[in-house]
């Protein structure tokens, strides 16, 4: 342990030196050597009607690319994966493929040890991506201009897929990087060496997209706007806010949100310099939550307590991260409530505790506290929508012409349209949104085909798209 220079609450950079924090931020899973992906796709059964194809929110033929990875033909199935799940990169590497894919697989069911395929996608993506070749061709121009705001899954996915198809996509994002979660809210040792940026460079290599960052919606762009200026709008906004515990205290100095925390951690040049508190505890149960406790440990923090109001089987974060949170030194303590943040000198010194219990699926507080002793607090009790930018002006909304909500995000139907003509949405802003990026990338894909759709192309043109969305460039 390196010497470290306290800030406050024994809150300090340095806590560990390079060599063992290189270590506790390492890829979580290294990648497959040629000779394990070709043993480990030989396990599948290549089934028909495959379960871990219907289990995949954008439909990959599992079986097929691990077929052709046993075959000897990893930038076949690379180009497999792609077509259906432009980031198959991403993916491959921060999915819960562990209550997705795998298990559902044939092999977890009979023997409990599924074929590893997240691990086999990414042997493929990667292979691919390092080639520096793009597997898809543009479609003939088709004189449409869409814009997409946000470059996060889903707008990369819409971005993408229009782009194929041979419009001109304008794709617009608040922050200097593109990437959205991807870049900005993954843990460092999910996705290391610069790959989120790797990928968008891969996805925008089709050609026909314009990345524009540091354009927000409601402050450099404007919606009505966008509309005249564009013949479609995709909206891929996010969650840009973030719930409060309301807990007396929550202000005091080392209170952070989680979500900007890991957002500036993986911003960070130099991983010795971000302050982290000796005692450290997370509010939370999601994903978020187990990435920021997990990497406040990798950092240096001595004690990690995460702190879940309700009992283990409620958490958000699955069976799998949460046994990561714990090899690595998390202690994870459950029916416990945030009542309000102790601070000495106005710097968190602790946080005060009611025991819940769970009564017919009815959360009650028991009135018997905990206190638990602690330099940081990370907050983690999920995200919500901020609709900056929706508001159209006085003429238009009068006319009830607006975009509608629905607890709290934009409404959208089966194919992502909102209420609003011309104007389609996906990803973690709509009412249906899931904190997976698989789920962002699927909606981006089915917006951009239904925008084609309504775009009414040229049937001449329509007939050539459908060719570069089916063929690749061999």
């Amino acid at each position: 342990m390196r010497e470290h220079r306290p800030i406050r609450g024994d809150v300090a950079p340095a806590r560990l030196g390079p060599d063992v924090l290189a270590k506790g931020f390492a890829d979580i899973h290294p990648p497959l050597e040629r000779h394990e992906a070709l043993v480990e796709s030989d396990r599948c059964y290549f089934c028909y009607d495959a379960p871990c194809m219907q289990a995949c929110p954008t439909s990959i033929d599992i079986p097929l690319f691990i077929r052709e990875i046993q075959s000897g033909n990893p930038i076949g199935a690379a180009k497999t994966i792609l077509e259906s799940n432009i980031l198959g990169g991403m993916c491959a590497r921060v999915c819960p493929t562990e209550t997705l894919c795998e298990e559902v697989c044939v092999r977890e069911v009979a023997e409990g040890k599924p074929v590893k395929i997240g691990l086999l996608q990414r042997f493929a993506t990667d292979r691919l991506i390092e080639r520096g070749e793009h597997p898809f061709e543009r479609a003939a121009a088709t004189g449409k201009t869409i814009a997409v705001v946000g470059a996060g899954p889903a707008g990369l996915s819409c971005a993408h897929r229009l782009a194929m198809l041979g419009h001109d996509v304008t794709l617009f994002d608040a922050r200097p990087k593109a990437g959205g979660l991807n870049e900005y809210g993954i843990a460092a040792y999910k996705a290391t060496n610069g790959f989120a940026q790797a990928e968008v460079d891969f996805v925008l290599a089709i050609g026909g997209i314009t990345l524009q960052t540091g354009r927000a919606l409601g402050r450099d762009l404007h919606l009505e706007t966008l509309r005249a200026d564009y013949d479609a709008v995709f909206l891929g906004l996010g969650l840009a806010g973030v719930n409060a515990l309301g807990a007396e205290g929550e202000a005091s100095g080392g209170s952070h949100d989680a979500v900007a925390w890991i957002a500036e951690l993986r911003q960070t040049l130099d991983l010795s310099q971000l302050p982290v508190g000796r005692r450290v505890v997370v509010v939370g149960g999601g994903m978020t939550a187990v990435d920021a406790a997990v990497q406040a440990k990798a950092l240096g923090a001595e004690e990690v307590t995460l702190v879940y109001r309700r009992g283990r089987e409620a958490m958000n974060a699955s069976r799998y991260e949460q046994e990561i949170a714990q090899t690595r030194g998390v202690h994870i303590r459950c029916n416990l409530q945030p009542r309000r943040i102790l601070a000495d000198g106005g710097h968190v010194s602790g946080v005060e505790l009611e025991r819940t219990r769970s009564v017919d699926g009815r959360l009650e507080l028991t009135g018997e506290t905990v206190t638990i002793e602690a330099d940081q607090v990370f907050k983690a009790i999920g995200q919500t929508f901020l609709g900056e930018g929706l508001a159209l002006g006085e003429g238009l909304a009068s006319e009830g012409q607006g975009i509608a909500m629905e607890r709290g995000r934009i409404r959208v139907d089966a194919e992502r349209r909102t209420s609003l003509s011309g104007v389609w949405a996906g990803g973690d802003c709509i009412a249906d949104g899931s904190d997976l990026t698989v789920v962002a990338v699927e909606d981006g894909k089915l917006a951009a085909m239904s925008i084609h759709e309504a775009l009414g192309v040229a049937p001449g043109l329509l007939a050539r798209a459908a060719d570069a969305v089916a063929g690749w460039v061999r």
